[in-house]
This record gives structure tokens, sequence and C-alpha cells, in this order.
């Protein structure tokens, strides 16, 4: 597949190097900023629902105990994390829970059919499941990546039970054209294991619609200072600073924060930096000051033949 890198896996964020906290940097030497995947492919070991009985509910265990807690109603307020990309100075990702914003709502699978159009991406969330990203390509069918495998399923069937939303505004590349991004997906059907080109769903149905190598597994070379920086957003005022090498890998991280959920980010983050009370009026307490970046890689060439964003 070329260009692979060797998966680097940590199990928090005390092994993980940061700018400073503080938001200061300490010296003018080079610094080491997060550039790790947190997870082997997320797509691996995706949980699955557990079995539903005949009226809906889970499987009698033929136990005496007491009946197992019903799950609560996904919120995306509550589950995920409130975050933002930058590509040095440039805003290229955004989930935000502003007030007044319903582009985060979730809806069944069924009623989601009826908000799809050809070319739209498509997001299944669940508690405490990495999100699963498809390209709807129309006649109630998506194509997804899937166990190491690109698919044509129906949009029911991908779902697996879990509400979904169209999420085409949450990177702020300009899109391809709705054909060429379906076409995109199509020409994939059927690619498995060292075919691939995507570590997740969520970087091959953005490729299928931007058609940014970046998206690509090594589509960026790993060199000199890190250019992307993932913001999490702690409170209405503070917030933390990731960097990172690669857009690959910092969607990774991206989809491990919100496989573990709001709260378990929020406290890994809380042990790591034991950031002092800002003061009053000061909003930038907890955050990493910006990186110097590294002049982006020409996007607008053609790679092997495939669409990319004009």
């Amino acid at each position: 597949m070329g260009n692979q890198v060797e998966k680097l896996t940590h199990l928090s964020y005390k092994e993980v190097p940061t700018a400073d906290p503080t938001g200061v940097d300490r010296d003018d030497g080079p610094r080491i900023g997060v550039s790790y995947i947190f997870s082997n492919d997320d797509e691996d070991v995706e949980p699955q629902p557990p079995p539903q009985g005949p009226d809906g509910g889970g499987l009698p265990d033929g136990g005496d105990g007491p009946p197992p807690p019903q799950p609560q109603p996904y919120d995306p307020r509550l589950h995920e994390v409130e975050c933002s990309v930058f590509y040095r100075d440039e805003c290229i990702y955004q989930k935000s829970f502003a007030p007044g914003s319903a582009a985060l709502s979730t809806y069944t699978p069924e009623n989601l059919l009826n908000k799809c159009k050809p070319g739209d991406l498509v997001e299944f969330v669940s508690q405490a499941q990495y999100p699963h990203w498809a390209v709807y390509v129309g006649n109630f069918q998506v194509v997804h990546l899937h166990r190491l495998e690109v698919i044509n399923s129906f949009l029911t069937d991908a779902s697996q039970g879990r509400r979904g939303r169209v999420v085409n505004d949450l990177y702020r590349y300009k899109p391809l054209s709705p054909s060429a991004v379906v076409r995109n997906a199509l020409a994939h059907v059927g690619a498995k294991e060292r075919e691939l080109s995507w570590r997740n769903s969520e970087s091959f149905a953005a490729w299928c619609r931007y058609g940014k190598r970046e998206f690509k597994i090594g589509g960026e070379l790993r060199i000199g200072k890190q250019p992307y920086r993932l913001q999490i957003q702690l409170s209405a005022q503070r917030s933390h600073t990731l960097e990172f090498q690669s857009l690959e890998d910092l969607i990774m991280e991206k989809r491990r924060n919100d496989q573990i959920g709001r709260v378990a980010v929020l406290q890994e983050l809380a042990t790591h930096l034991h950031p002092a009370e800002p003061e009053e009026g000061d909003s930038n307490v907890a955050r990493t000051t910006p990186p110097p970046g590294r002049p982006p890689a020409p996007s607008s060439e053609a790679e092997d033949g495939e669409a990319v964003a004009h």
C-alpha cells in the first residue's frame, strides 16, 4: 500500500507530548507534538449493537437477576466532544453545539432516508461506538468502508440500528459535484484490505466528497512541525489544543474521542493538565499556542487518476 507508517498506541493523554498547557512555550527549540494513533483500525474493533429480541429488547439470559438498565436516548450534547480542526490558521472542520444549531440532530434510519440526496455524507452514531460514515448514492443505498472492505448497502442495513444524520457541513472544504461524489464511491466498491487507501469510514467518505489526498493513508509527509490542530472545547470559555502532523492521525484521535465519550475525554484532559482556574475575562488559559505551520501541500494535483477538489 506504500507509505505505511508504524502505529503507536497511547492509552491516555498522560503519554502524549503536547505543547505547554498554559499556552507559553518554555523554549524556542523544536517542539514534539501529537502525531500518534490511539487505537487500531477502528472499523475492525467497532462494537456491535446488542442482539435484539422479538419485541425489540435484549435477548433474555434466563437468569433471575434484575433486568439490565434501559439504554438512555442518544444526545449528542452529552456524548460527543465539541471541537474544531485547524490547518495552520484555517478552520477546516467544526462540530459546534452553539444555541440554535440543528446540524447535529439525529434521526432514525427510516426518517433519515427522507433527508438524503445522492452525494450526501451520512454519519451513524451511538453511545460508546465509533461513528460510522457512508456516502448516500441514491435508491436507498450507501457506499461505506466497513471491516476493511468498501461495500454497497441499504442505508437501513448500514445503520445497524443506530441513529444518523447528514454531515455535509462538518468539513469546510469545497465539495465535488454530487455525481462525482457518487462516482468516487461506487468506483471503489469491492476494494478490500491491501487495496484500501483509507484507515476508517470517515476518511473514505470524506475523500469521496472532497477528493483530497490528505484523507488517504500516507497522503501527507510527516516532517517538520505539526500543521494540524485539534481544539477540544472544555467549557464555554476554555479549550485545549492537540497538534498533529497529518489529518489522518487527527481524524483517528477525533474518532477515539467520540467513541469513549465526552465525559471520559474531559476526565483524561483534566487529569493530564491540572489547569489553573482561569482569571475573570481570560478565556485562553488552557489553550496551547498555535504552532507555526508549513505551507499546505498542493491539493489540485490528480492522484492516480482519482477525482480531486477543484
